[in-house]
């Protein structure tokens, strides 16, 4: 599972990231414009949803939990900071998705029992794409966390999130997460379909099918 966040700090706009990383083969994107206004995010909604649409591509967006449900995405991201769960519950309805940022596990015990989808363990390493970044997890604190939820039987989606380039996801999966969430190492890549499909391919082994 790969789910794509937006990059602002690029200069290769926001729409032409989506469609690159759908043409590479993503099917969950994370619209992240943090200091965009609720009209621009829009207007970028506005221009990739029918491509999501066309391609069974998975939308939500990051925090804006209104605007998410006044666009009629598939549901949000909410950070530490942001509006609780179950008020976002509340607002978007039972359909949703929305997942949860965690970067220790009191974070994870403290929506284990509320109506979450799944949780963005990180940051994993140093990234550039948040500010105020939260204590750094690295390998043996992504594998530390996943351990904590299966011996707590906290059975919620989790992936990890934060500086993840190619060469991490073979050792990331092998802890046991479900997916990885990655922004800069496709964003700023020369070619983002390319990137995205790299990502892919090395996901491909985690992959499990509906028969298991």
């Amino acid at each position: 599972m790969l789910q794509y966040i937006t990059n602002t700090d690029t200069n290769v706009s926001v729409a032409e990231q989506v469609r690159g990383v759908i043409a590479g083969g993503c099917r969950w994107v994370q619209i992240r414009m943090k200091d965009a206004s609720d009209e621009e995010i829009s207007a970028v909604v506005s221009e990739i949803k029918p491509l999501c649409l066309e391609t069974e591509t998975f939308l939500i967006l990051n925090d804006r939990v209104e605007l998410a449900k006044t666009l009629d995405v598939g549901g949000v991201h909410l950070g530490k900071t942001d509006m609780l769960p179950s008020k976002a519950r509340t607002i978007l309805g039972p359909a949703a998705v929305i997942g949860v940022t965690a970067n220790t596990f009191d974070d994870i015990a403290a929506v284990r029992g509320l109506d979450v989808d799944y949780i963005g363990m990180g940051p994993y390493a140093d990234t550039h794409t948040k500010r105020n970044l939260a204590p750094i997890l690295g390998l043996e604190g992504i594998r530390a966390l996943d351990l904590r939820m299966r011996e707590e039987e906290i059975n919620l989606a989790h992936v990890a999130v934060g500086g993840i380039r190619e060469e991490d996801v073979v050792p990331l999966m092998e802890t046991g997460i479900n997916g990885l969430a990655v922004s800069g190492a496709i964003a700023f890549a020369p070619d983002i379909k390319a990137a995205t499909e790299r990502f892919i391919e090395l996901l491909k082994p985690f992959m499990r099918t509906e028969s298991e």
